[in-house]
């Protein structure tokens, strides 16, 4: 339903696109903390010298990661105090590793495109789903033991 909700023109209007932005701003942000060459032009990460640059694009937004991870700990029987730090700790974790995933791309595609294609299409999609799977096991892991059963 999430994913339904998420392809609606409001929620990619109102939602998805603002966060997109978000997301573009803060790799930019942490890019530019130690590379003054790098712009920012809406969802468009640039290097101002070589022109290369990333668009931070739906699925690339870790919208859907985290859906996933939300789907996860719904579909877990526990408390609902929780599910709610799972959906905080989660939703962060999920979001800091892919910041990281959109600067080693920004990176990785001015040093070789071959390269930023292998990792952008195969490598971090499973280190993306990893993250999630790690993230939902260690929250399990503090769960009650009554909510296991």
């Amino acid at each position: 339903m999430l994913f339904t909700l998420e392809a609606t023109a409001p929620a990619q209007r109102y939602l998805i696109l603002p966060w997109t932005e978000l997301v573009a701003r803060m790799s930019y942000l942490c890019i530019w903390l130690f590379d003054p060459t790098v712009g920012l032009r809406g969802v468009v990460i640039e290097n101002t010298h070589t022109h290369f640059a990333v668009a931070i694009r739906s699925g690339c937004n870790g919208v859907e990661a985290t859906i996933v991870l939300i789907a996860a700990i719904f579909a877990t029987v526990a408390p609902r105090k929780h599910k709610i730090w799972g959906l905080v700790l989660g939703f962060l974790a999920v979001q800091i590793l892919n910041i990281v995933r959109v600067i080693t791309l920004f990176y990785l595609g001015q040093w070789d495109y071959t390269a930023f294609q292998w990792a952008h299409l195969y490598i971090w999609q499973v280190l993306i789903i990893l993250d999630i799977l790690i993230v939902w096991l260690v929250w399990l892991r503090t769960l009650p033991k009554a909510a296991h059963l």
